[in-house]
């Protein structure tokens, strides 16, 4: 991991996440999950708060390595949309582990209002092993698509 990291990272709620988005018009959520999970797990759908996910990966599949460009790639892509370093930015993955250290390249990166999704968008494992249902986007109900 040889990305620089520092600084404080806040987890929030996927219901918090929701209204932030639908209520701030330069909020922005970030997916750092693989093609794969995209693809095959599905994407959160953000036309009910008027936006798209920024969607950028933090390893690469099938290797599962962070990747070196992660940082330089996610800033291009925020130019692309018109983000700005001071607008409040929501990381999230599966379960919350890979976003919140996304976030915190991001933040020693000069963006200063980095969260990081409490649960990700499947949660953890319930008692059968399965995601998506004890907690998470999914398991919250809130809108998403498959990729």
């Amino acid at each position: 991991m040889g990305q620089a990291r520092q600084g404080h990272v806040d987890d929030v709620g996927v219901a918090g996440v929701w209204e932030r988005l639908r209520s701030d018009p330069n909020s922005v959520l970030i997916d750092v999950r693989t093609r794969a999970e995209w693809a095959f797990v599905g994407i959160p759908d953000l036309t009910g708060a008027g936006k798209q996910p920024v969607l950028v990966e933090y390893q690469t599949f099938p290797d599962n390595r962070e990747d070196p460009r992660f940082a330089e790639r996610l800033i291009a892509s925020l130019k692309e949309v018109g983000s700005q370093n001071d607008a409040e930015m929501f990381f999230i993955c599966r379960s919350g582990s890979r976003s919140k250290r996304a976030a915190l390249i991001m933040m020693a990166a000069g963006y200063t209002r980095c969260r990081n999704v409490a649960d990700g968008f499947e949660g953890p494992l319930d008692a059968d092993h399965h995601r998506g249902r004890l907690g998470g986007w999914k398991a919250a109900g809130l809108p998403w698509t498959q990729g």
